[in-house]
């Protein structure tokens, strides 16, 4: 095996970042990510991107603002020819290889096997690549997993149910707290069968160059239909409670959308408790799959020469003011896990500053010793690992971290949080973070924060959205690549 340090980047869906036992949250169960802390750094206020899935693999993967690469939600895409960190650790010498869910295509009804699309993953720099779906199988929309299921008999299975939580049992979407545990075996659960291929993966690795694995879970994202076995480790009423406070006033449109759409007015507390409960356990079920890679690792011997990464795409609301999913600026969409261990690990210790995706790109071409992007807007995690817990700068972080999503911007500095519409540039939502970190107070329109507002406007979103790409935000006004699959929810 080669002497350059192996990358391994294990990217998860839909995990927000206080839902990991090494953080302090001892409700949840996440033994093998704790152990992994246990060797490495958790950047406690790490933001996403974008609190959606395309646009955020597109950030992660480009280090571009979504304003920049212009997938600004599900129905848009980023171009494949444009930058890629992927492509730049592959021209570092790297074998680069991604297993599991990626996402940076518009799902059609037509679609064909993922084996069909192979070739913009290369464009994008991957020279393996085992996608699967997260959407319902069909004869001209298919992926590896399915394949896979069809072998075992239970492609019928996996399809029935996929479809009770899309539509319900009569035609209504499923609650979250009505979510059903997987009728499959363990080992047949999408997020175990991601794992147990990226296992297989490095297990026959044999080539003389280093490599960047990238392994992308399906879970937690919705449904959370962890394995009964999982589920019954938690009691609801044991869970945290979530902000059961209603949106504040005044209400934004984003918000207001979003409210209209996953919106969850009326729910009781205990309602709340069973939701947080099966969310729990599909995290801990996905942290028993990370278990699996890792394991495959050590028995390889390569933990002493690989950098392991841990993040996700975005958070989830899980029932904070009376929302679930995504696609807001509020702290349990935006938020997520970041932890990094270095090769052979290092003593644990947790950074406060804040980060975001855009440094993760730029650590993992950093430890590669690959060129950086062209355009980045992104910090290396490296010199601060290597330097620990007692340097200067280990609690230092950026000066501001931006997300953006459906044609909505924020930024976040130390203390505020501000939302503008990123056409109008009008300002919609902002929150003291230090006086109101439950972000109960919209405090858009008090007058006593008028210097504030102009300083983001006229300072942080000026500078944030100077590259902003015309073209693609009028494909997005203009509805993005439309998506007619199974009439799902595009936005999902």
């Amino acid at each position: 095996m080669a002497d350059r340090p192996n990358i391994v980047l294990i990217f998860s869906d839909q995990h927000r970042g206080d839902a990991l036992g090494c953080v302090g949250n001892t409700a949840v169960r996440t033994p093998n990510l704790d152990a992994l802390a246990s060797e490495g750094v958790i950047f406690r206020n790490c933001n996403t991107s974008s609190p959606l899935c395309m646009p955020a693999r597109a950030s992660l993967i480009t280090g571009q603002h979504v304003n920049e690469h212009g997938a600004w939600g599900n129905r848009s895409e980023a171009d494949p020819r444009g930058p890629s960190h992927v492509r730049n650790i592959r021209t570092a010498g790297y074998c680069t290889a991604v297993v599991g869910k990626t996402h940076f295509r518009v799902h059609q009804a037509d679609d064909g096997h993922t084996r069909d699309h192979a070739s913009e993953l290369h464009a994008w720099g991957y020279e393996f690549a085992h996608e699967t779906k997260d959407t319902i199988p069909s004869a001209t929309h298919s992926c590896y997993y399915a394949d896979f299921l069809a072998q075992q008999g239970k492609l019928q299975v996996y399809e029935d149910c996929a479809r009770v939580f899309r539509r319900g049992q009569n035609g209504g979407f499923l609650r979250p707290w009505e979510h059903v545990p997987s009728l499959l075996e363990e080992d047949e659960h999408i997020d175990m069968y991601i794992a147990n291929r990226a296992s297989d993966w490095i297990r026959g690795y044999a080539d003389d160059r280093p490599f960047y694995l990238q392994v992308c879970l399906m879970g937690p994202h919705p449904p959370f239909d962890a394995p009964a076995r999982f589920r019954d480790m938690f009691e609801p009423q044991e869970m945290p409670p979530a902000i059961l406070q209603a949106p504040a006033e005044p209400v934004s449109p984003q918000v207001r959308r979003m409210f209209s759409r996953r919106g969850l007015d009326g729910m009781t507390e205990s309602q709340s408790r069973t939701m947080t409960s099966h969310y729990y356990a599909k995290v801990a079920f996905d942290d028993h799959a990370i278990g699996v890679v890792l394991r495959s690792l050590e028995e390889k011997a390569l933990m002493d020469n690989t950098w392991i990464v841990y993040t996700s795409d975005h958070g989830e609301m899980l029932g904070d003011h009376l929302l679930c999913q995504k696609s807001l600026f509020y702290e349990g969409a935006l938020r997520i896990p970041l932890i990094v261990r270095p090769p052979g690990g290092t003593q644990p210790w947790m950074a406060n500053g804040l980060t975001d995706h855009h440094d993760i790109s730029t650590t993992l071409l950093d430890a590669a010793d690959a060129a950086p992007l062209e355009t980045s807007h992104g910090v290396s995690l490296v010199p601060k690992i290597e330097a620990g817990a007692d340097s200067p700068c280990a609690q230092s972080g950026k000066d501001m971290v931006m997300s953006e999503v459906n044609a909505y911007s924020m930024v976040r500095i130390e203390q505020y949080k501000m939302t503008i519409d990123s056409v109008t540039r009008q300002p919609l939502e902002l929150y003291d973070m230090e006086a109101d970190p439950d972000e109960l107070r919209n405090l858009v329109d008090d007058p006593r924060l008028s210097d504030v507002r102009d300083r983001f406007l006229k300072v942080h979103f000026s500078r944030m959205l100077e590259n902003l790409n015309e073209p693609q935000l009028k494909i997005y006004q203009d509805g993005g690549i439309p998506t007619n699959l199974h009439g799902e929810y595009p936005e999902y």
